[in-house]
C-alpha cells in the first residue's frame, strides 16, 4: 500500500469519525472508532487464516445469496453449522497458528451485515463479542480491553433501540470506508496510528500524555536501535527486549520494532501505562500491528510507585534489564515521594526528585532497568538540564558517572499538549566517549498550521549527528566533562554550548565615520544650492 493510499484511508476514517460523533466528546468517540477498526483487523486476519486452513472445505458464497433485508451468513458460520464435531479441533489448530479464535457470529463481517440490515441484535452481539475477545479469544486474557466502550451509554442513545440504530450507522459507515482498502496489519495499523494522531490533535485534554508525534518517536527509535558502543556500525539486528515505562498508546514501542530490519527482531516488548484508556489502546495497537500476544506485555500501573511485580524481582539473577529503554513521560509531573522511597533501589544512589517535578524520578526508573550494553532515550523538559537543588545533584552524579551520552534540543510546538520546546536525553551505563554530545536542533523544523514539524531531512540530520558524533557550527558540539563541570557547574543548558544566534556583524568605525563626514558634506552642498534658488525667487534662505 502506498503512502498516498495510507493517507487517503486515514483521511476517510477521520472524516467518518468527524461526521458521526455528533455531540459526543472526541475522546469518547475515539474509543468506539478504534475498537471497531481493531475488530475489523482481528476478524479479517482470522478469516484469511481459516480459509487457508480449511482449503477446499471453506464454503464459497455466491453474491446471489445476498438479500436486502436479511444479514448474509458468513462462509465460516456455514462451515461451523455443517461441521459441529470438528469445531473444537479447528479452533485448537487456529490457536496454534494465529494465536486466537473468534466465533463466526462475532466476526466483523457478521457485525457489518447486522448493521447493514439494521438488525436489532447488533448491540447485544457486539457486547457478547467484545466479552468473548477479552476472555476467550487469546491464550492470554485481555480483561478490560474494551472497558472504556460503554455500549449502554446514553451518549449513543436514550434507549436500546436508539443506541442500536446509532451503532448501525457507525459500523456501516466504517465498513463502507474500509471496503476498497487492504486489511493487512501494516495498512490498518497505519490507519490506527493516523487516527490516534488526529484524535490527539483535536483533543482538548493533554493528548501528549498518550501520543508521541511520529517524527519524534522515530528519532528515539533510531537512536536506541543503533549499537550503543559504536553507533557507526548501524542498527542492531536483534534486541532481546525493549521497555517503555510510560507507553501511552504504544506507538513508540512499535516504532522501535519498525526500525529493526527483522520484523521479529525484538524478543519481547514491554510497556507500562497508568491511564486505563490508553492502556487499552496500547494493547489493541500491539495486536493490530501483528504483534502476537506472546510477544508483548503491557502492564496497567503506576511507574513511580513501581507496582509491577516483574520489575520488583529481588533475585539479581532474575531481575529484568532491557536492551533499549524509551519514554515520553508526563512533563514536570507533581508527585508525592515518601521517606521509604529514599531507600528505593532506583533512587538510593542519586536522591529523590523534588515534589514539584518528577522528571528525574521517571528517568532514574528507566535507567535502573537499562542493560549494561543498552541505550536509553527519554523526552524531558529543558528544566532538567539546568534546574538546581536536588535535580542538580542527580544531574551531577549522572554526568560524573559518565552516563549522559547526548543531549538533543528540539524545536518548540512539536507536541499537541504543549508548545514548549523539549529535549531528548540519551543515557548509557557503559559509555565509550568521555565527552557529552550537545545537539541544538531548535531550528530544524518546518511550520505546518499551528504545529511545527520535523521533516525526514531534519530527522536524518539529528540522527546522523548522534550516530557519527559529528560537530557542526550552530548545530552540534562534543563538550568535555571538564568544561561542563568546571566552567558551567554541571549546567547543561544547550545555548551555553551550542548557540544558534547569528554573530553580530563587525562594524568598521573608521569607515562609518568617513561615511558620515561625506554625507554631511553632501547635505551642506544641497542646502547651499537650494538657498540659491530661494534667493532668486526673493525668498529667505533656510537656516
Amino acid at each position: 500500500m502506498t503512502n498516498q493510499d495510507q493517507k487517503q484511508l486515514g483521511s476517510i476514517l477521520w472524516d467518518i469519525a468527524d461526521q458521526l460523533r455528533g455531540a459526543m466528546n472526541a475522546d469518547d468517540f475515539r474509543d468506539y472508532m478504534l475498537s471497531f477498526l481493531f475488530l475489523r483487523y482481528l476478524s479479517d486476519n482470522f478469516e484469511e487464516a481459516a480459509k487457508r486452513e480449511l482449503g477446499s472445505d471453506y464454503p464459497d458464497i455466491s453474491s446471489s445469496m445476498i438479500t436486502e433485508d436479511e444479514p448474509r451468513t458468513s462462509p465460516l458460520q456455514l462451515w461451523y453449522d455443517a461441521n459441529p464435531d470438528d469445531v473444537e479441533t479447528f479452533e485448537n489448530q487456529m490457536r496454534r497458528k494465529v494465536h486466537y479464535v473468534i466465533k463466526p457470529s462475532y466476526l466483523w463481517s457478521n457485525i457489518a451485515e447486522l448493521a447493514r440490515t439494521q438488525h436489532t441484535d447488533l448491540l447485544k452481539t457486539l457486547q457478547a463479542g467484545f466479552n468473548y475477545i477479552e476472555n476467550e479469544s487469546f491464550a492470554s486474557t485481555f480483561q478490560g480491553l474494551f472497558s472504556e466502550i460503554n455500549l449502554s451509554s446514553d451518549k449513543l442513545g436514550k434507549n436500546y433501540t436508539n443506541r442500536n440504530t446509532r451503532l448501525c450507522g457507525i459500523v456501516t459507515a466504517i465498513a463502507e470506508g474500509l471496503a476498497e482498502f487492504s486489511t493487512d496489519s501494516d495498512t490498518l495499523g497505519d490507519a490506527y496510528e493516523y487516527l490516534i494522531g488526529q484524535f490527539a490533535a483535536g483533543s482538548g485534554k493533554k493528548a501528549g500524555e498518550f501520543y508521541t508525534p511520529q517524527q519524534i518517536s522515530t528519532i528515539l527509535s533510531k537512536i536506541v536501535t543503533l549499537d550503543s558502543q559504536d553507533p557507526t556500525t548501524g542498527p542492531k539486528k536483534q534486541l532481546k527486549n525493549v521497555l517503555d515505562f510510560a507507553c501511552g498508546s504504544g506507538s513508540l514501542l512499535l516504532n522501535v520494532r519498525k526500525q529493526l530490519a527483522n520484523a521479529n527482531g525484538i524478543g519481547k516488548i514491554y510497556g507500562q501505562e497508568k491511564n486505563i484508556t490508553t492502556f487499552n489502546l496500547a494493547r489493541m495497537n500491539m495486536l493490530l500491528h501483528g504483534v502476537k500476544d506472546t510477544e508483548f506485555e503491557i502492564f496497567h500501573g503506576d511507574t513511580l510507585t513501581n507496582d509491577w511485580d516483574m520489575l520488583k524481582e529481588a533475585n539479581p539473577a532474575k531481575k529484568p534489564y532491557f536492551d533499549a529503554v524509551v519514554a515520553n513521560p508526563p512533563f514536570s509531573y507533581r508527585w508525592k515521594p515518601n521517606e521509604a522511597m529514599g531507600e528505593d533501589v532506583r533512587f538510593k544512589n542519586y536522591g529523590l526528585a523534588p515534589k514539584s517535578a518528577a522528571d528525574f524520578a521517571f528517568l532514574l526508573h528507566g535507567f535502573h532497568y537499562l542493560a549494561k550494553e543498552g541505550t536509553m532515550a527519554i523526552i524531558v523538559p529543558h528544566g532538567v538540564l539546568f534546574r538546581g537543588g536536588k535535580e542538580k545533584d542527580i544531574r551531577r552524579k549522572l554526568l560524573d558517572d559518565g552516563n549522559i551520552d547526548t543531549v538533543i534540543g528540539l524545536p518548540a510546538k512539536l507536541f499537541y499538549s504543549t508548545g514548549i520546546p523539549v529535549c531528548i536525553l540519551v543515557l548509557k551505563k557503559c559509555k565509550k566517549f568521555d565527552d557529552v554530545l550537545i545537539i541544538n536542533a531548535s531550528e530544524q523544523f518546518e511550520k505546518v498550521t499551528r504545529q511545527n514539524h520535523l521533516t525526514d531531512e531534519h530527522i536524518k540530520k539529528i540522527v546522523d549527528a548522534y550516530q557519527f558524533r559529528t560537530e557542526e557550527k550552530r548545530f552540534s558540539r562534543r563538550v568535555s566533562m571538564d568544561e561542563i563541570a568546571n566552567e558551567h557547574d554541571y549546567n547543561l543548558n544547550i545555548s551555553r554550548y551550542v548557540s544558534t544566534a547569528l554573530p553580530e556583524e563587525k562594524i568598521d568605525l573608521a569607515a562609518e565615520h568617513a561615511n558620515l563626514v561625506e554625507l554631511e558634506k553632501k547635505i551642506e552642498e544641497a542646502k547651499q544650492k537650494h538657498n540659491q534658488y530661494l534667493e532668486e525667487l526673493g525668498l529667505p534662505p533656510l537656516p
